[in-house]
């Protein structure tokens, strides 16, 4: 933990530097107010130890200007002041120090407030955490569609049901899920997310039941599986669909039994687990196409939830761009630029076929390359101009190679779009062979965030 020592008494400043180093601490100091400031911005330390009467710079005016660039609420300040000026001391606690003491100082005492000192740092650190999960986790918008979405999750989150959620690729189908886990008399208990579309299927069942020791190659210790670990609050099954069918016909013994057995053990295990699952999918017509069982359908369709498209969200989309131009600005430690209205206009106009993704994307990209005020049509990318993600009319002003190209690598985009960028799946739709996309994919420079 760093400590910043700022007094114009060199005995002072020796005696604390020495005491403190013996308890562990590191130490800085600075002999001035001016030196001082110099040594908070560049060191950031934890605690401030900070005399009220220095020269050049008063103590209280540093005080005063930390307090109003709110440092005093990530460090905490400790102000030494002169005997008999206990007002003066007072009225620093008042602009933001958290304790003072006294010339000639008590060690003792000084090390007391120390201790509560770092217990104030945790609760700053953990308040400041809380403060961060909860802005990435508040659903933003006043749209019909997500006040409705809003009530939805509100009904839902008391009840102990199983619940599945519906939406397309990047609206925000786990924010959802957390939301109404944080809502639920489960909030404090684990909240464990799985993509089951990311795990092959030869390790899914692994993942979700865990395994004991020796029950297949490569299995050297007991694992729990993410059952085991939501014990007592929430699971999220994302990707529901792609689940393979030996673990669908598992899946659905543990939701009927509410137990599990680990891979290579017939103990079973009770869990007490909420299921929030999620898909992109139309489970009905897999059902049809006998990639998916019926009756896991049923028990999982309890409560459905359909999260809007962002095109169908109005206004909404000019809120989100301003909430993710504040984050990244701040990120980034960078001016959060502004849109113009040329801009708004066409976020209004656009579809966003990646809906929430595709415009947190583009505001972190706008953030990190724009260095102007206002964000202009130009700063763009050229798909947001187009139809669907084509324009004819860019392809006119090329050589016929070069927008033969052109078409190519937006067609092979849109649809690895299409497939959630199933290679495979693109590669049968597009009638090509798998390594002939692969090559047309590294021609192109195309990289995961195109799509």
């Amino acid at each position: 933990m760093k400590i910043l020592v700022i007094d114009d008494e060199a005995g002072i400043r020796e005696s604390l530097s020495d005491i403190l180093e013996d308890e562990g601490y590191n130490v800085s100091l600075a002999e001035s107010g001016s030196k001082g400031l110099e040594k908070i911005y560049s060191e950031m330390p934890d605690i401030i130890i900070l005399d009220l009467f220095l020269p050049g710079v008063p103590g209280m005016d540093i005080l005063k200007r930390l307090s109003k660039e709110k440092i005093t609420e990530k460090s905490v300040i400790i102000v030494i002041s002169g005997h008999g000026n206990i007002q003066t001391a007072v009225e620093a606690i008042k602009t933001g120090a958290f304790d003072f003491i006294e010339k000639p100082i008590n060690f003792d005492r000084l090390l007391s407030i120390l201790e509560k000192a770092k217990k104030q740092l945790t609760l700053i650190k953990e308040t400041t955490i809380l403060k961060e999960r909860l802005s990435s986790e508040t659903i933003i918008g006043t749209s019909p569609a997500i006040k409705k979405l809003k009530e939805q999750i509100d009904a839902v989150a008391p009840v102990d049901s199983t619940v599945i959620i519906y939406g397309e690729s990047g609206t925000g189908k786990e924010l959802v899920a957390r939301s109404i886990h944080k809502l639920s008399k489960r909030a404090n208990a684990p909240f464990v997310p799985i993509n089951c579309a990311a795990i092959p299927d030869n390790l899914i069942e692994a993942e979700l039941f865990g395994y004991e020791k020796g029950a297949f190659t490569g299995a050297n210790a007991r694992k729990k599986g993410k059952f085991e670990i939501a014990d007592g609050g929430t699971i999220f099954l994302d990707e529901i669909g792609d689940m393979p069918l030996m673990a669908q016909s598992k899946l659905l013994r543990v939701l009927e039994e509410k137990a599990i057995e680990r891979i290579g053990s017939i103990e079973k295990i009770n869990v007490d687990v909420r299921v929030v699952s999620a898909t992109n999918k139309n489970l009905e017509k897999a059902i049809e196409e006998g990639t998916f069982r019926e009756d896991l359908y049923y028990r999982l369709n309890v409560i459905p939830i359909h999260v809007p498209a962002l095109r169908d969200r109005g206004e909404d989309v000019l809120l989100l761009a301003d909430h993710f131009l504040k984050k990244f600005s701040a990120d980034y430690k960078r001016e959060k630029p502004q849109l113009s209205d040329a801009v708004k206009g066409i976020f209004l106009k656009y579809r966003w076929p990646g809906n929430v993704r595709e415009l947190k994307n583009l505001m972190e990209r706008l953030v990190i390359l724009v260095r102007k005020e206002k964000i202009e049509p130009e700063d763009l990318p050229e798909n947001m101009f187009s139809r669907k993600g084509f324009s004819v009319n860019r392809f006119t002003m090329l050589p016929l190679k070069e927008a033969r190209e052109e078409f190519e690598k937006e067609y092979i985009i849109s649809i690895l779009k299409e497939t959630n960028g199933d290679m495979k799946k693109a590669a049968a739709k597009m009638q090509i062979d798998l390594s002939n996309l692969y090559r047309k994919i590294n021609k192109y420079g195309i990289s995961s965030d195109a799509v």
